[in-house]
């Protein structure tokens, strides 16, 4: 819709008003927008209806310029990073905006240059009024009040002074006299107590006298910063005034969004473009006012899949018939009608109670380094992130392998899953582990060390928790990470994790490639999953934020059972929480069982499903919504708070900080036998640097001689089968690229569950660490 025809400015007392043609960018050029003119401000907006919560810029006339291009154009310009192209719609129209804006800037400036040069006695026109008349009142009556003091301590002062001169007058006749013995002493103490009171007396009164003049020196000083002070608190009064005018209207929008989507069958509507004083948006010049259309509107809220509506407990005991409206689709196993926690075995394994190492709890506190960010990633952009020579100060003294490791965090939620009697209640348990996993990301902004080949981590806790966790770097290029644990209660978790990542100037995408495998003894369930996409936001403006976007299928290959959720990514529109994660618990056949619902860094929730149906074509696309009729929500996880004093220790967790804890007993291939991460850890990060380049370099060399080995090797065989000439055009002979390199610990095979080729633990390193005999694993440091 076009908006009707620019009228000619409108004056309204001292305000001109008026559509105004502002240039915006190269893409949409000269844009229609609403100026208003008032108080030697120059505003503007989008619409009229914006100048009651959204100001898209102001320009103080008082030290502005105004030059005019040509017929229709002009430019208005503070000398700072605000400058306005603007075009009227016809020279007489131009000429108005012109006088308008050159009497505001006058009467501005003779406003600033009467404030400036007011003195003591300030201007009762000021845009205070009588306000700043009555306080300058006051300080003149304070400046009169001391004046009449100092006159007083000075009428004081002359008066002690005559008489203290009479006392020594007399007090010297008395010493005449010669008086001798203890009478002449006393005496001669009173003559020096009189004389140090008369210059003791003195002294204050020149003080005094200073104190009033410097007082009146000042005082034009002191008015002016009162004035400031005033103004300043005027501005933040009429800001909070517009944000909560901005507040009350999206909430009248929300609200009425809000009955909409009832009406609708929760239909998604989008909200409207807000950009304010209190929304985060773009901060540079006048670009950010007229470029978050797009912005905006690319982040609108997605319209969930499903629609979850609280049921009666006693359900079951109703005819189905009684209700109406639904196409009634009601849960047949009794076990999933009940309101009881999830059923858990509680017998615990008969083990005989070991002593418990006492692991540390503080690390040495962060350094405070600073660093030129752009001056490091400007040459990155569209890189892989494994591949950018990064320094220490973007690192968090643990490996990627350890931080792998840091999945176990809550291995609690195995162990629970494996004294599962259903299926169905021990998939809601591994799903809530799969999302467990992301909670230590929220404020971890820091890179950990990518992991040298051959680099190895264990993660013993077989006394505290009964697991044994070992993970080595297979592969370099693409990076690679095995993951082995096995646990005394009845799981196995295994993994290998590639990862991909890209920086794209304003955000970096972590994508981690490969399979999680959970097996459980009991049932022989074996369920797989994906790791969803970590986005690092503000690389190089702003403070580093995290989110997890995507989708993730945990799936029981053994059953055909399945919880599909959903991790929503962070909108500006979205009226939910923040890191939302919502998902489904589903039987081979389909049929819904539970649903999950809670935040990735705080909690999980679980409900069981009494009944489901099919809501209209009311979802995105005009998609079919389900609707769930659930019992109340259940906790099922809750994030660990963190240690005391995190925030200076990279915000690790309590496992977090044991894990570069130095072990007895260690492979000469662990993490934390890395001297350039204990260097860091240590707090010597320049050395830390220095060494890190040392090991890469080393690294580099390993790789190069490997390479030249296998070369000739290949040279060596074809040699001696002589091979044919036209045989070199088999692609597998002219492969560019050969790493010959075998992982220790693990076996290259192709995984029997999803086809993939990955490494699986065959065995022998916990043997190797009790005989202690490491003759097989590499110099790599």
């Amino acid at each position: 819709m076009s908006e009707p025809r620019s009228p000619t400015p409108t004056p309204a007392g001292d305000t001109y008003k008026g559509w105004v043609f502002k240039w915006t960018n190269y893409i949409k050029g000269y844009q229609r927008r609403w100026f208003v003119l008032s108080n030697g401000l120059l505003s503007y907006y989008r619409t009229q209806a914006e100048m009651g919560h959204t100001c898209r810029g102001t320009i103080n006339l008082a030290t502005a310029t105004i030059a005019v291009d040509d017929a229709c154009n002009f430019v208005i310009s503070n000398g700072g990073a605000q400058t306005y192209h603007l075009k009227a719609s016809c020279e007489v129209e131009r000429q108005r905006w012109i006088t308008a804006l050159e009497l505001a800037k006058a009467k501005a400036a003779r406003m600033q240059a009467e404030s400036d040069d007011s003195g003591d006695d300030f201007s009762t026109n000021s845009p205070q009024g009588q306000g700043g008349g009555s306080q300058n009142s006051e300080v003149q009556s304070t400046l009169r009040i001391l004046g009449s003091k100092v006159e007083d301590l000075s009428t004081c002062n002359d008066l002690i002074s005559k008489h203290g001169s009479a006392l020594q007058r007399s007090l010297s006749e008395l010493d005449s006299l010669r008086l001798t013995g203890e009478a002449g002493d006393k005496i001669r103490q009173v003559t020096e107590r009189a004389t140090l009171f008369r210059i003791t007396s003195n002294a204050m009164i020149n003080a005094c006298r200073d104190f009033l003049s410097l007082a009146q020196a000042h005082s034009k000083r002191w008015q002016k910063a009162l004035q400031a002070e005033r103004e300043q608190r005027v501005r933040l009064e009429e800001t909070l005034e517009q944000l909560a005018k901005q507040h009350n209207n999206l909430e009248r929008a929300f609200r009425g969004a809000a009955q909409v989507n009832a009406a609708t069958d929760n239909k998604g509507i989008a909200g409207p473009c807000i950009s304010g004083p209190g929304v985060a948006g773009p901060g540079k010049g006048e670009a950010s006012d007229d470029e978050d259309d797009n912005e905006f509107f690319d982040a609108m809220e997605e319209a969930p899949e499903f629609i979850t509506v609280p049921a009666d407990p006693h359900f079951h005991k109703r005819s189905s018939s009684s209700i109406s409206g639904f196409n009634s689709e009601m849960c047949s196993d009794d076990q999933s009608l009940n309101e009881e926690p999830l059923a858990i075995n509680h017998e615990s394994p008969s083990q005989e109670l070991l002593p418990v190492k006492k692991r540390r709890t503080h690390i040495p506190d962060k350094p405070n380094y600073s660093l030129n960010l752009w001056s490091i990633m400007k040459n990155c952009i569209g890189k892989e992130l494994s591949k950018i020579p990064m320094p220490v100060n973007f690192n968090e003294p643990i490996s990627m392998l350890q931080r792998l490791s840091e999945d176990l965090e809550y291995h609690e939620l195995l162990d629970k899953a494996s004294k599962c009697q259903s299926t169905l209640e021990q998939l809601c348990y591994v799903a809530a582990f799969s999302v467990s996993s992301y909670s230590t990301t929220v404020h971890r902004t820091g890179k950990p060390f990518n992991p040298l080949l051959g680099e190895t981590y264990e993660l013993d806790r077989r006394r505290e928790s009964s697991y044994r966790s070992l993970c080595e770097q297979v592969s370099h290029h693409p990076p690679a990470a095995a993951h082995h644990v096995i646990s005394d209660r009845g799981w196995t978790l295994r993994q290998e994790i590639t990862v991909a990542s890209k920086f794209r100037g304003k955000y970096l995408s972590i994508m981690p490639l490969g399979t999680i495998h959970a097996i459980f003894e009991k049932g022989n369930n074996h369920y797989t999953w994906k790791k969803v996409t970590t986005t690092v936001h503000n690389i190089i403006v702003g403070k580093l934020w995290i989110d997890q976007s995507g989708e993730i299928d945990v799936v029981n290959h053994t059953t055909g059972d399945r919880c599909h959720l959903k991790f929503i990514p962070y909108s500006y529109f979205s009226r939910d929480v923040a890191r939302k994660v919502s998902g489904v618990v589903t039987d081979k056949d389909g049929k819904a069982h539970y649903v999950l619902s809670g935040t990735w860094d705080e909690k999980m929730e679980f409900s069981r499903v009494m009944q489901s149906s099919r809501g209209g074509e009311n979802g995105t696309e005009g998609k079919q919504k389900t609707v769930y009729q659930t019992l109340k929500a259940r906790e099922i996880w809750r994030k660990n708070p963190l240690p005391e004093g995190a925030e200076a220790m990279y915000f690790f967790t309590d496992l977090a900080l044991t894990l570069n804890e130095p072990e007895e007993g260690m492979a000469p291939t662990d993490s934390r036998r890395r001297p350039d991460q204990r260097l860091m850890e240590d707090g010597r990060w320049d050395e830390a640097n220095a060494e890190k380049q040392r090991l890469e370099e080393k690294q580099r060399s390993v790789r190069r001689e490997r390479e030249r080995e296998a070369a000739s090797q290949r040279t060596a065989s074809q040699s001696e089968e002589a091979i044919d000439e036209d045989s070199f055009t088999d692609s597998s002979i002219k492969s560019a690229h050969h790493d010959d390199h075998k992982a220790l610990w693990f076996d290259h095979c192709e995984d029997p569950i999803t086809g993939e080729p990955v490494h699986i633990y065959k065995g022998g390193y916990w043997e190797a660490k009790e005989r202690g005999i490491w003759e097989d694993s590499p110099d790599i440091y």
